[in-house]
């Protein structure tokens, strides 16, 4: 396993690399300040947890890096999408994201609305360019599959609208899971399975890093609920205790909070172990991202 400074560096490199794509591929110039709003959604700031899974499963099977960026960015938008629309008055109605005020506090709902729409579109833009031969026709049809899928009615958004659906009442950990699953694992499952698409992988590889996504992506959510009750918003970056207040089921209501942070180590023991299970000779980078999952405090 290599050591945090090694990681660090490696993070840095990619996370580089992907804000210099973010910033050529989202235009500043769209129509009537639309440029403006949706690039204040998308650069400078997030974890970018998503590109990085994308770019260490690329790495682990050896794919095409200029390919594996386009699948990185193209993952990144969607989520930056999703949060202007959770955060709008008629969802989450939330006021801070990333630190900063969100997209429709800043803006104005309409132009919030509009610069999610957009980013959702430029997303699959980025998966189809024309003339590069590092993305023939059927990479991007299949990066296409395994975005929209996870971005839709049976991932991100039907997780979110169960979500919504679910305020002030009871679940089990059972249902609870499931919503999880798709509002937030989901994404982050799709964004190794992308990075992975892009490289030539069998069946069992693909199957074990399905697995280690599954794991992750729920993991994530787990310390998610578990710092939402102990950060404060200053080291959050966005509303502390929103969950709480707005009566919504969550794994620390579920499990209590030491409960919880025991499942999210399982979840992430359970991650470590489909890596091993998946016979690929270098998963040094998507180990770590595993264990910053559970060890972050924002």
């Amino acid at each position: 396993m290599s050591d945090r400074s090694e990681f660090d560096a490696w993070a840095r490199e990619q996370l580089a690399a992907v804000e210099d794509c973010l910033s050529r591929w989202v235009p500043a110039d769209a129509p009537a300040g639309l440029g403006e709003a949706m690039r204040y959604g998308v650069l400078d700031g997030g974890k970018r947890l998503r590109p990085l899974l994308a770019l260490a499963a690329a790495h682990a099977v050896g794919a095409s890096r200029v390919a594996a960026l386009r699948a990185a960015c193209a993952v990144e938008l969607i989520h930056a999408y999703s949060l202007v629309h959770d955060d709008m008055p008629c969802m989450d109605n939330d006021v801070l994201r990333r630190g900063k005020p969100t997209v429709h506090v800043q803006f104005g709902e309409a132009q919030a609305m509009l610069a999610g729409d957009a980013m959702q579109a430029l997303a699959f833009e980025v998966l189809t360019p024309e003339s590069d031969a590092s993305m023939p026709l059927a990479l991007q049809a299949r990066l296409c599959a395994l975005l929209a899928r996870a971005a839709g009615y049976s991932g991100m958004a039907g997780g979110q609208a169960i979500d919504l659906a679910s305020v002030g009442c009871p679940l089990d950990e059972q249902t609870l899971r499931d919503m999880h699953h798709r509002k937030t694992g989901a994404l982050l499952r799709v964004s190794v399975l992308m990075g992975a698409a892009c490289g030539d992988i069998d069946e069992r590889v693909r199957d074990a890093l399905a697995v280690y996504g599954d794991a992750l992506g729920l993991a994530f959510q787990v310390v998610d609920d578990v710092l939402d009750v102990t950060q404060d918003s200053g080291v959050l970056g966005k509303t502390a205790g929103k969950d709480v207040d707005a009566n919504k089921p969550t794994y620390v209501s579920l499990m209590g909070l030491d409960a919880a942070m025991r499942h999210a180590r399982e979840l992430r023991d359970r991650a470590h172990a489909a890596l091993a299970q998946s016979g690929l000779a270098d998963t040094v980078w998507l180990g770590r991202l595993a264990d910053k999952v559970v060890e972050r405090d924002s």
